[in-house]
């Protein structure tokens, strides 16, 4: 049996667990693969080489993760599926037809792993809380679970305003189902400080709760689950909707998602992520 290559691009890159999900994936279906770490300067030249020299080489397959993902994007030009036109960004990367291909398996790794968790989220109020790269992957993946409303609550509210202006945009290049479903949405923006009332589901799509400070939450917000899409240590944003009764769940299982839908566009093979 051949070996299959495949990498992570980032910078730092020592942290990533990806290697040894990819190797879980690969021996639950019996394939032989190696998946590296690689660490790369931060500029379009050096990532543009290390992309070119991976596939050159005869690689099957590249994660792409911070700050490299906006680069990916542009790197794949018009060969990009719409999940990953609507992110602005690409964690995947892949050959077809000799051509350099993106994909963002960020928004679906996400919504697959809700459900997992047996929350609902058709007909459900959505809040999501950041206007960055992380917020706009999983808009288009959330509607097309079927919720009902998502609103984008954001330091500033101006970011918000052009993340759900940007994402309409995108749907005049996006097949007709799929453009659909972002021009029928109901999409609203606020700052964080003017989130009130009470939603089905809160996203934290900030990394603020990794340095251990607190979003600026009213008292009056509510929620009947809380996700943080951040993991690896206790998260300030999950402690305040537990103590307010809340279901929550950190992002550890959203990072398995992820990795199992690239996995799957690469290999074809799909993996059960609840044996990791």
């Amino acid at each position: 049996m051949s070996t299959q290559h495949f990498i992570v691009i980032g910078n730092p890159i020592a942290h990533s667990q990806s290697p040894q999900i990819h190797q879980g994936f690969a021996a639950q279906v019996g394939l032989s693969i190696r998946y590296a770490r690689q660490l790369c300067p931060n500029d379009v030249h050096s990532f543009t080489a290390v992309v070119e020299a991976f596939f050159n080489g005869g690689g099957v397959g590249a994660n792409v993760t911070v700050p490299f993902k906006q680069m990916a994007y542009k790197l794949c030009h018009t060969n990009l599926t719409p999940h990953a036109q609507v992110a602005g960004a690409v964690n995947t990367l892949y050959m077809q037809n000799g051509k350099l291909c993106g994909h963002n398996t960020d928004g679906q790794g996400l919504v697959n792993h809700i459900q997992n968790l047996g929350w609902e989220l058709k007909d459900k109020n959505i809040a999501i809380i950041g206007a960055g790269g992380a917020s706009r992957g999983i808009i288009l993946p959330l509607l097309a679970a079927g919720v009902s409303s998502i609103h984008v609550a954001n330091r500033t509210v101006t970011k918000a305003d052009a993340l759900i202006e940007d994402c309409q945009k995108q749907a005049n290049n996006l097949p007709n189902n799929i453009a659909a479903l972002i021009k029928q949405a109901k999409l609203s923006a606020s700052s964080i400080e003017a989130l009130t009332g009470s939603y089905d589901v809160i996203i934290n799509a900030t990394s603020i709760g990794l340095s251990g400070d607190k979003l600026p939450l009213a008292d009056t917000l509510s929620c009947t689950k809380a996700y943080d899409m951040m993991y690896g240590r206790d998260l300030p944003f999950l402690q305040h909707f537990e103590d307010k009764g809340a279901n929550v769940s950190d992002g550890k299982g959203m990072l398995i998602g992820q990795a199992a839908l690239s996995f799957e566009q690469w290999t074809g093979k799909k993996v059960d992520v609840n044996t990791l």
